[in-house]
């Protein structure tokens, strides 16, 4: 090749290729969708962050007493963000009472999570939505990403169980786990699905029921990683703790282990860049647009 054509090739790349921004060299996670923008959690929401091209929806799940897997972070009606079935306000002393585990879907279904906003979040759009089903959930989507001939999205689950919560606001972790399982492997192939959880019960028994699966741990106490990895008592795929709880030479020694890192849920642009510069492998946002943005 003469100079000439070189010079043309060098130029066609810096000014014709599209360059990789320095978003797109990690895992941008819509945390709820896209929370900041959209009511949580809802259909609308994961849209909205697919639109805006993540790579991974995350999400939180909670069972009905109908056993069916529906889309939620509380196992009740949360008094900040939802009506109940009447439209009326939901005080937050009773909103425990209004315990999605107790309820079949058709009436989780009447519960309206988005017309009443949420005020930590001023730029959420104001919509009617009822809480989905997961499958409702993956079905919109995937039939958006193909007729939008979108790249296919990852999607983080967030099994939410406590061990005071058993039986109470959700099943026993081992039922809890099986049922979101067996829901995940007739929706989506395993290599696109994280399964994540705070609880490590959950993590434990998924580990040894398919080691194929992609697990995450979910950290936020101040713990060293090493005291959480001893408790948990396996090296997961993931270790994914409150952002400000990390440093640099955390995430050097996890990825040592072949451990990735990401963190959560991090909303401002300077904190996503320190992330990014840090070396972390993902980061989890309210606000996908502005990781998206990132130079």
């Amino acid at each position: 090749m003469n100079w000439n054509k070189k010079l043309l090739f060098i130029l066609f790349i810096v000014f014709i290729v599209p360059h990789q921004t320095f978003s797109q060299k990690i895992d941008i996670q819509g945390h709820r969708g896209a929370r900041g923008l959209l009511p949580e959690n809802t259909i609308n929401a994961f849209i909205k962050a697919v639109d805006l091209g993540v790579s991974t929806l995350e999400l939180d799940v909670v069972i009905s007493k109908d056993e069916k897997v529906v889309i939620s972070h509380e196992a009740y009606m949360s008094g900040a963000i939802c009506l109940d079935q009447n439209a009326r306000a939901i005080e937050n002393a009773d909103e425990k009472s209004h315990n999605i585990y107790q309820m079949a879907y058709e009436t989780i279904r009447k519960y309206d999570c988005g017309i009443k906003g949420n005020d930590r979040f001023p730029e959420q759009e104001k919509v009617t939505v009822h809480k989905p089903l997961l499958s409702e959930m993956v079905e919109i989507v995937e039939k958006h990403i193909r007729e939008n001939n979108l790249d296919p999205v990852n999607y983080n689950i967030e099994i939410k169980s406590t061990p005071g919560g058993d039986n109470i606001y959700h099943p026993s972790p081992k039922k809890f786990t099986d049922i979101v399982y067996n829901e995940v492997k007739q929706l989506l192939p395993l290599e696109r699905v994280i399964i994540q959880s705070f609880d490590i019960r959950v993590l434990q028994y998924l580990h040894e029921k398919d080691p194929k699966v992609t697990l995450a741990f979910l950290v936020e106490n101040k713990l060293n990683y090493k005291a959480q990895l001893k408790k948990l008592g396996f090296e997961p795929a993931i270790y994914s703790p409150y952002y400000k709880l990390l440093d640099a030479n955390v995430i050097e020694k996890l990825h040592k282990k072949n451990i990735k890192v990401i963190p959560w849920t991090i909303n401002d642009p300077v904190e996503m860049k320190l992330m990014i510069e840090w070396g972390v492998d993902g980061i989890i946002t309210d606000y996908p647009n502005r990781a998206i943005r990132l130079p």
